[in-house]
């Protein structure tokens, strides 16, 4: 198998050979394709299902090191040139974007109509939309806008074998048959390669504003209660995100654990909503404030906490975990990560979101001390009917370590899915749960 040999068959002559034969993170190809357009996404799909080739996309790369186990495939699959915004209708609040597309760009477009799109997930500069779609992906702000799986209309997908189908709408009211689209977001890309996503959007706040709530005393008891005191008013946070002393330390240069209270909306209305978080502050509690563009720059630093594979160039070995639970339960998980960390003597951030149930740790230090920090993790989670998986390690430690732990009930359905969209294996081979 050479260049010559793929363009030939293929039909499109941006091929070449890997840069580097290998990756620390695997999920690499031997040799790397950058389509420009749907058809030619088409071809390179094809001619890997007539050859048996297999192939991973990519678009950022921000999360190669999240699933799998193979350290090359046949083809990477680039999407980094196949991006742009394809239609936007703001009277609709709708927008059809490329793949490759990041999400940085998608709002930074959109911002000048007044609106956006409500993702927050981690490294929006080089995060792109089909990575994020395929991951499922989402930040501290899901609290109030929700998920990935709430906000896409609409796809184009092309199939392991080439084929081309269309899921969903342009417009929000599209209520016709079975929503397809959620087959594919969250599916690692093992299903398809989007070529189109249409996603809704929402309007531009147009203030914001950042409380952040340093506890001086560990009380758990008092941060709990103050926490569902907000959940049952009827406030509106944007987010509720629970740090740990590491993530405080980091983001603010404070002690202790804090709690990120974001609101956004009409000035009064925040200003209203301050006032009465203010007016309920637990008994020694430090608060600091941002606004607007100060605000806004604390969550862009926020959103490059997680190692990812544009951080993990120094050389230290890191990980990240991303662990699923009942929401008050998140208190508990943070406190028992970071304590955990102190034990298994690792640098530990930890996070995690008191309205939506998202707990984010990501680890530094000795690799030999990961395996029995992340079963104790584990746990703890399933215990409490939730799961934790690694969303970030290198191939070495994702081949030695159970990435996605329990499998779900519905395995099999997941399983069966696959075999009929992908018989052959073209796509992400071994990348998602149970080797699928």
């Amino acid at each position: 198998m050479d260049a010559t040999l793929i363009s030939q068959v293929i039909g499109t002559g941006s091929i070449r050979p890997a840069a580097n034969s290998s990756h620390v993170l695997g999920n690499h190809g031997l040799y790397e394709v950058f389509p420009e357009t749907e058809e030619e996404i088409a071809a390179v799909l094809r001619a890997a299902y007539e050859q048996g080739w297999t192939v991973i996309p990519m678009g950022g790369g921000t999360k190669r090191g999240f699933g799998g186990t193979e350290a090359n495939t046949d083809i990477l699959l680039g999407l980094s040139a196949f991006r742009g915004i394809v239609d936007y209708a703001p009277g609709d609040m709708t927008v059809t974007v490329k793949p490759g597309t990041t999400i940085q760009e998608i709002n930074t477009h959109l911002a000048a109509h007044g609106q956006m799109l409500p993702f927050d997930p981690y490294w929006p500069r080089h995060a792109t939309v089909g990575g994020v779609v395929a991951a499922n992906d989402s930040g501290p702000k899901r609290m109030r806008y929700g998920s990935v799986r709430d906000h896409v209309i609409g796809m184009r997908v092309v199939y392991p074998n080439g084929r081309i189908i269309r899921t969903g709408g342009k417009v929000v009211k599209n209520v016709a048959g079975y929503d397809m689209n959620k087959l594919f977001i969250g599916s690692m890309g093992t299903l398809g390669v989007m070529s189109e996503i249409t996603l809704k959007l929402r309007p531009l706040p147009p203030f914001q504003t950042l409380l952040l709530l340093a506890f001086s005393r560990s009380d758990f008891t008092q941060i709990r209660s103050f926490a569902v005191s907000l959940l049952d008013s009827l406030m509106e946070p944007v987010s509720l995100e629970f740090l740990s002393p590491a993530v405080n330390q980091y983001m603010s240069g404070g002690n202790g654990y804090a709690l990120a209270i974001a609101f956004e909306d009409e000035e009064k209305a925040v200003r209203y909503q301050e006032e009465w978080v203010k007016a309920r502050l637990p008994k020694d509690t430090e608060i600091l404030s941002w606004e607007q563009e100060e605000a806004a720059e604390w969550w862009m630093r926020f959103a490059r906490l997680p190692p990812s594979a544009l951080s993990s160039g120094d050389g230290e070995e890191t990980m990240a975990i991303k662990i699923g639970s009942k929401n008050l339960d998140v208190l508990e998980i943070v406190k028992t990560c970071h304590e955990l960390g102190e034990r298994y003597d690792l640098a530990v951030q930890t996070h995690g979101g008191v309205g939506h149930g998202i707990t984010r740790v990501y680890l530094r230090g000795n690799p030999a001390h990961f395996a029995a920090y992340l079963t104790e993790i584990r746990s703890l989670a399933e215990s409490r009917g939730g799961y934790a998986v690694i969303q970030h390690a290198t191939l070495k430690q994702r081949r030695e370590l159970d990435v996605w732990g329990r499998q779900p009930a519905a395995f099999f359905l997941m399983e069966g899915i696959k075999r009929t969209i992908d018989p052959r294996r073209v796509l992400n081979p071994n990348r998602f749960i149970g080797g699928i």
